[in-house]
């Protein structure tokens, strides 16, 4: 699978293919993503590749969908999710491109049977687009968020869901040692909420986690070209095969354990007991510029292309 990913990415690495807007190919997917434009590429897709199944698994805090796609009739259940943080957004549009490209691999009977490939686009479609529009979309929050970010309506820094939580440190996975040390009240970013899973959205994750239960997940996030890969001394033995060939094929940098607690890897691996990834893609300040997606991509390709050989 992916061969003919592996040669566009090796022959055309820093250019876009000219596409036709009916297309639906790699470089379909080259500029901000909000709620509404990711509804729309949704539709185009499941248009086009019929067997594409949409669930709905949630909503977020204003009401929009949280959407989970699978492809694959196989047993073996591999997980990817992109945007637990708003200022991320640029993890969805990858996790797009490689939605796409598993869709035509799909159609044209280049996939492994025994696999079924999960994703979930946006985590945060309320922060995604707080961070893309501005307080214009935040409804009844918008004095609440403007305030909660010191008074600026530049939300590029903005990390959160539309109530100031961070729903990447809501999972029970020594979420009171972040409670502790991080912000107390709504903030931009690190806030845990009151309690674990305080917040719809990451309700929504823990609930489609624990009645699929994935064999592997993988959680795209932004930025240091790093893979952590263990939590607490309870990840399984293969993970740390699978996070040096990830490391292999990516560039990247397989990280065992980091001074981070409450994430959705590290209550995957708590709870399941089984292989969970963060990846962190790019390098810089978050939001990521789209003048690194090209270089994101082709990095990212061989991580993708790894976790549908393993």
């Amino acid at each position: 699978m992916f061969q003919k990913m592996t040669h566009i990415l090796k022959v055309f690495p820093n250019e876009r293919m000219k596409c036709l807007k009916t297309d639906i190919s790699l470089c379909s997917y080259n500029k901000p993503l909000t709620y509404k434009d990711l509804q729309v590429e949704i539709d185009l897709l499941i248009n086009k590749y019929p067997f594409i199944k949409k669930t709905i698994i949630g909503y977020s805090v204003l009401g929009k969908e949280i959407v989970e796609l699978r492809i694959g009739p196989g047993q073996k259940c591999i997980h990817y999710n992109a945007s637990f943080h708003g200022n991320e957004w640029i993890t969805t549009i990858v996790i797009m491109r490689f939605l796409a490209q598993c869709a035509k691999e799909y159609d044209i009977g280049d996939f492994n049977s025994d696999l079924s490939v999960s994703i979930v686009p946006m985590v945060n479609p309320d922060g995604v687009d707080l961070v893309l529009n501005g307080p214009v979309d935040a409804g009844k929050y918008k004095e609440e968020v403007i305030k909660i970010n010191e008074g600026s309506t530049d939300f590029s820094r903005w990390k959160a869901n539309i109530k100031g939580v961070d729903l990447n440190k809501q999972f029970p996975a020594g979420w009171e040692i972040e409670a502790a040390r991080k912000p107390s009240s709504p903030h931009f970013r690190d806030y845990p909420g009151v309690r674990p899973l305080s917040e719809p959205e990451s309700i929504a994750m823990a609930t489609f986690a624990e009645n699929h239960a994935p064999e592997r997940m993988h959680a795209l996030h932004t930025q240091g070209e790093e893979i952590y890969w263990g939590f607490d001394g309870l990840e399984p033995e293969e993970s740390e095969g699978i996070a040096q060939k990830y490391a292999e094929k990516s560039g990247y940098s397989a990280v065992r354990y980091v001074d981070n607690y409450a994430g959705f890897k590290d209550w995957y691996i708590k709870q399941f007991k089984k292989p969970g990834f963060t990846l962190e893609l790019g390098r810089g300040t978050n939001p990521l510029p789209l003048v690194q997606l090209e270089e994101i991509w082709r990095k990212s390709s061989g991580f993708f292309t790894a976790s549908l050989q393993e």
